[in-house]
């Protein structure tokens, strides 16, 4: 007997899950079992997965449903990794509480460098390991090392085409083969949630702000985020939309709308926040609304509404977030500078229009250079095409992606004169280099 067990950690991740499922991209086990969590800053004040409309359609994939964060109490489910002296014994503990008897086991996880992922991989070390990545994240390299052991299991890497043509780096330093859940696929599993019972505004036609926990995350300030909801609204009016609505993040804590209502009534537009009594899935919002724009930062639902729901998007903020963004490794950059690269602004009302198709197939430079630049440990591979593109391509525009600082310590070009060119060429002096750095951080 095989039980598989599918953890996920928003509505988006389940509604891949079930599309793989549909897909055949897995073979029939057993037992499926979902297993969901709810992580961020406070997860017991944020909505579970389970409550989302449309949920109980999703869960017809699966066998039994169980959360994380109750099994792992009290502990927190994003900082929260077993001893490894401890993992047996938790492990005997999710056997007994799920129902697992000594059957085989395997994993389904999102990115297990971190959080829930990363706690399963290590409890049920002998399992086999399939990872998925739901968003645009998932064209970053992996956000730390993994242990071997947990690489070494990882089969493939599943993932929406979100962005066509570019390949992902997520699991690359192991070779994972990765596979694209089908467009189709997900398709039909988003067409099941368009009538779930839920009270949305009847408004035609608008331009749909996404809201997106920035500041929660600790990405940029509160103050910062504020002033960007307001400019989706000073944007989208400038565009010549008059009916708007503003979707918050649903898993974010609840703000004050009213400086964005009189912003709206400032500039002579009708803004609607959209408040249900459940969490929706973004796709729901899409196909229900039909937007005329769809509004946001980095989100996957802003990718997911140019390439699955045939949606004009503009984006918001990218460039902020670009320069805000700290450590530079920080796992948020890949989807900015995606983002920032791919889709139009909102302050270009002519790229806006245009509504040029993105690919991503020009973009594998960008992605190795920023890559390497952000995880030189992991993925010390890179290195050759990261010069490569940084020889070739830092312009007014491309430097917004990198750090003078970040690209001087690895001795890439940009910061280094042609002329000592060869400095670089030279593991001795990179050696070097790096042990300089060492010592004058007191590491060394």
């Amino acid at each position: 007997m095989t039980i598989r067990i599918f953890h996920a950690s928003s509505p988006a991740a389940t509604v891949l899950l079930a599309a793989a499922i549909d897909a055949g991209c897995f073979t029939e086990p057993d037992r499926r079992i979902l297993l969901l969590s709810r992580t961020g800053p406070a997860p017991e004040a944020v909505a579970d997965v389970a409550e989302t409309a449309g949920f109980e359609r999703l869960r017809t994939r699966f066998d039994e449903v169980f959360s994380w964060n109750d099994a792992i109490s009290p502990f927190h489910p994003d900082g929260w990794n077993p001893r490894a002296d401890d993992a047996p014994l938790w492990e005997r503990h999710f056997r007994r509480a799920w129902g697992l008897g000594d059957e085989e086991l395997e994993l389904v996880v999102d990115s297990p460098h971190a959080g829930p992922a990363r706690a399963l991989t290590q409890v049920f070390a002998g399992a086999p390991v399939d990872v998925y990545a739901e968003g645009p994240g998932g064209y970053g390299p992996t956000g730390e090392k993994i242990p071997p052991l947990t690489g070494v299991r990882v089969r493939r890497l599943l993932h929406p085409d979100l962005v066509p043509g570019a390949r992902l780096l997520l699991l690359g330093e192991y070779g994972v083969e990765q596979r694209t859940v089908p467009a189709e696929a997900l398709t039909k599993v988003m067409g099941e949630l368009t009538d779930v019972e839920v009270e949305l505004p009847a408004v035609e036609a608008p331009a749909l702000l996404l809201g997106q926990d920035l500041a929660g995350a600790g990405l940029i300030p509160a103050a910062e985020e504020a002033g960007l909801r307001l400019e989706m609204v000073r944007g989208a009016a400038a565009l010549g939309h008059t009916r708007l609505v503003f979707a918050p993040d649903p898993y974010a804590p609840w703000e004050d709308p009213a400086p964005l209502r009189a912003e709206a009534d400032r500039l002579g537009v009708e803004l609607t926040v959209l408040d249900t009594a459940r969490p929706v899935v973004a796709d729901v919002l899409l196909h229900r609304l039909r937007p005329a724009l769809v509004v946001g930062c980095t989100s996957a639902a802003l990718f997911g509404a140019a390439r699955f729901h045939g949606l004009p998007v503009a984006a918001v903020g990218t460039g902020l977030l670009l320069e805000r963004l700290t450590p530079y490794e920080n796992a948020e950059r890949i989807p900015a500078t995606l983002a920032d690269a791919l889709l139009p602004g909102l302050g270009d009302a002519e790229a806006v229009a245009a509504r040029m198709p993105y690919t991503g197939a020009e973009l594998d430079g960008l992605l190795a250079a920023v890559g390497f630049a952000m995880r030189p440990r992991v993925r010390p591979d890179l290195r050759p095409a990261a010069e490569r593109y940084l020889s070739t391509h830092l312009d007014d525009r491309t430097w917004r992606y990198f750090k003078r600082r970040r690209l001087a310590s690895l001795a890439l070009p940009g910061v280094v004169p042609a002329r000592l060119a060869f400095l670089r060429a030279s593991p001795a002096l990179r050696r070097v280099a790096r042990r300089a750095r060492a010592l004058r951080s007191g590491r060394g």
